[in-house]
């Protein structure tokens, strides 16, 4: 024991730390019940969606209160309480119901296996938590259990549900809990946030979505935590809680090296001058590659000092840590000797696929694990380091051993995106092309459209890798970090002249700009790093619609047209198709007025995060229970669309109908091909099943058009056999015949799409 923890003990003192003892030792002198394999007894049809949940033991985390007394690393009942509520103490606890069970062996774990997970769920309806709005009393959890919204969903076509995060985030000052500071990326617990519901609401959601043939895939948050108890206990030098992050000790002769911490907070950001100080001091790597959220005052460096802190041998301490993100998040240290941080993920891990039930995790910030001290005067490794790759297999590779799958939020180049997913997720999101559809349609030119789509498939980032997705809670992503950084002097053609990849990226993001958010008020810039607004705002502005005000009903047929493009790109092609409340309501941006608290601090991302109503179960509520304001619809409730033909959901049916009666989530694109308009996208798919020996396989092929114009068009690809007919999937009809130069024409309306099958030409006997 520690030298605080040697004393006596009172009597509810030790009933308590018994009980505590107990929880900690589930089911460790009870019998082993042996299950029927591969979930026979539940689900016999589908042994592939065999979740996770039902190969641990059984026993779940019990937590114990204390009275609330000093709250400081002197009173031991203090560290008690933060280490009772702590991840890594969870981790420890969860950990022992796999440990040596047979059910570790029965999946293949080594390499991810994009259509494996496609074909489990391959169409995604990404959730945000605080901004559903629900019936009076109903939590966020219940709502998504809630039988009529997976009736709604099973009849459109969605598969697969992502809950977004629902464990408890934010931080922790003495016994009370401090908000989120990053819409819940701050865990700080494995259990659920009480906002949202409890954990048997959420398996509940995950045995509805099992009914109607979907999945539940939860996050995990390999790069940071929030504030929380285990962080607390770091500050506080318990054990082996410092290994968890990435944080320095400053020896007492050196504080004055460091700001002063302001009364009413527990820490402050270093500034440049500091930062280079300390790294020539050798106490910690100092400048990194780049600063993420990168605010003039407030955070200005990836290094915060903290206030000094009692630890629990007694000593004040003062520590520098690191964050890539916000001052709130510090980061995790992969290659402690302690290995803490890995065993508190992969515990928070364990937690969602084994005692929650569900099939997958999305790794948030997982490009950032590993960091190293480069050459004098360079900045530190920090971006594609070795480490972060090494970090991700494991976890993905754990996943996949207890029978789920994992997909990754990597906005880095391709080659880290190709490289990172070689031996980690199964699946990454679609940074490579989302920022080019978006500036196709800000533009009616597919050209930097094309050249990402093309740039991957050289680069070996297949689609069917991705997860295409139109709006989440996240801005549009304009960093172009493929182009801005390792390829910022690649020359590309582009523009009929000859570019590097960062005068492309200093054109593209000044076309969204200029588009977007100077030709329309109610999108907004959002620090260095995109744009905040919604599909349909986005759709809006590209129609040049100058104000909120200016957009009316009679608008909504072009924004709906424009929106099921947008669905068309995204879903008539290889992998994943995801889209969010804010996408099948229609939901504009808010007012900045109605949020301007919220986006006080810089962060804008919230006029999009508008309060939406799925079901119309509270038509009189002006916002979701968590506060966020009801955003303006232009489409309406899921049930309002279902009984209109003409409606956006109607239309999504129509599409995603034709993606899976033609398997064109585990295809193979074949080609890119130049067009002979520059609002068109063509391709080329082999529906070959995944299996590239099929070279007899049919072709299909995806064309759209990115204008409010009709337009006439030349579709010419080395792949097409002269003689075969293009048939509309959709009408059954012909719509052109390849002739000997590999090539037919067509006619395309305003923002139109064609999911052509290539029908091989009729032979003689």
């Amino acid at each position: 024991m520690d030298d605080a923890e040697e004393r006596t003990m009172t009597d509810d003192e030790l009933v308590d730390a018994q009980q505590h003892a107990a929880a900690d030792d589930i089911d460790e002198a009870g019998e082993t019940v042996t299950e029927i394999s591969y979930d026979e007894q539940r689900y016999p049809a589908r042994p592939r969606r065999l979740r996770p949940r039902d190969q641990f033991r059984g026993g779940t985390l019990r937590r114990f209160l204390t009275d609330p007394r000093n709250a400081n690393g002197g009173n031991p009942s203090y560290v008690e309480w933060l280490v009772r509520q702590s991840m890594l103490k969870d981790a420890d606890v969860l950990s022992r119901q796999l440990s040596g069970q047979p059910s570790m062996w029965r999946n293949p774990y080594a390499r991810p296996d994009a259509r494996r997970a496609i074909e489990s769920t391959d169409v995604w309806f990404t959730a945000y938590p605080i901004s559903l709005i629900t019936r009076p009393g109903e939590s966020f959890l219940d709502a998504l259990g809630d039988e009529a919204l997976w009736e709604a969903f099973e009849w459109v076509g969605i598969n697969g549900i992502h809950t977004g995060p629902v464990k408890r985030a934010g931080g922790i000052t003495g016994w009370q809990e401090t908000p989120s500071v990053d819409g819940h990326f701050d865990r700080i617990s494995t259990q659920i946030d009480p906002e949202f519901g409890d954990e048997n609401a959420f398996r509940r959601v995950a045995d509805v979505a099992e009914s109607h043939g979907g999945s539940v895939i939860d996050d995990i948050v390999p790069g940071h935590t929030g504030k929380g108890a285990d962080f607390r206990l770091a500050e506080m030098a318990y054990k082996d809680y410092p290994g968890i992050y990435h944080m320095v000790e400053i020896p007492r002769e050196d504080w004055a090296l460091l700001p002063e911490v302001p009364a009413g907070r527990d820490s402050v950001n270093l500034d440049a001058e500091t930062e280079r100080e300390l790294s020539a001091r050798g106490y910690i790597i100092g400048e990194l590659q780049r600063v993420i959220f990168y605010t003039p005052g407030v955070k200005e460096t990836n290094w915060s000092a903290t206030a000094p802190v009692v630890g629990t041998d007694g000593l004040e301490r003062r520590w520098v840590y690191l964050h890539y993100f916000k001052e709130g998040q510090p980061s995790i240290n992969w290659l402690d000797p302690t290995f803490a941080g890995m065993r508190l993920v992969i515990g928070d891990a364990l937690h969602s696929l084994g005692d929650l039930g569900t099939s997958a995790l999305r790794l948030d910030a997982n490009g950032f694990l590993g960091v190293e001290k480069s050459a004098e005067g360079l900045p530190a490794w920090s971006e594609g380091h070795p480490l972060s790759h090494a970090a991700n297999h494991i976890i993905a590779g754990m996943v996949r051993k207890v029978g789920g799958f994992t997909f990754q939020e990597l906005n880095l180049t391709m080659e880290d995106i190709r490289d990172t997913g070689a031996v980690g997720a199964d699946l990454s999101y679609d940074f490579v092309t989302r920022p080019g559809y978006h500036h196709a349609l800000a533009t009616a030119n597919t050209e930097f459209l094309r050249l990402a789509l093309n740039t991957a498939l050289e680069t070996g980032v297949e689609p069917v890798q991705l997860v295409h997705g139109m709006q989440n809670h996240d801005e549009l992503t304009y960093e172009l970090v493929h182009w801005a950084t390792t390829h910022r002097d690649t020359v590309y053609p582009f523009r009929h002249e000859e570019h590097t990849g960062g005068e492309i990226a200093e054109m593209v993001r000044a076309d969204l700009t200029q588009k977007l958010t100077v030709d329309a008020d109610y999108n907004l810039v959002f620090t260095q790093n995109g744009i905040a607004c919604t599909t349909a705002s986005l759709i809006a502005a590209t129609q040049g619609k100058a104000t909120l005000d200016d957009i009316t009903d009679a608008d909504i047929p072009a924004i709906r047209d424009a929106h099921l493009l947008l669905a068309k790109y995204n879903s008539w092609q290889p992998g994943v198709f995801a889209l969010s409340g804010w996408d099948l309501t229609g939901s504009l941006t808010l007012p900045a007025d109605d949020v301007r608290h919220l986006i006080a601090s810089g962060d804008t991302r919230w006029i999009e995060r508008g309060g939406h109503d799925l079901l119309d179960v509270a038509p009189e509520a002006v916002s979701s229970v968590s506060g966020m304001p009801r955003a303006r619809s232009l489409y309406g409730s899921l049930g309002d669309q279902q009984a209109n033909p003409e409606s956006f959901l109607s239309g999504l049916r129509d599409v995603l109908r034709i993606r899976g009666d033609h398997g064109i989530a585990i295809a193979t694109q074949v080609d890119i091909p130049q067009v002979g308009h520059p609002s068109m996208l063509v391709m080329v798919h082999r529906l070959d099943g995944g299996d590239r020996r099929a070279e007899d396989a049919p072709l299909q092929i995806t064309v759209l058009n990115f204008s409010g114009e009709t337009i006439e068009g030349t579709v010419r690809s080395e792949f097409l056999v002269p003689q075969s007919t293009a048939v509309d999937a959709a009408t059954g009809d012909v719509v052109g015949r390849v002739d000997e130069l590999q090539s037919f024409s067509l006619e395309l309306g305003p923002y139109a799409g064609l999911f052509l099958v290539l029908e091989a030409p009729e032979t003689d006997d």
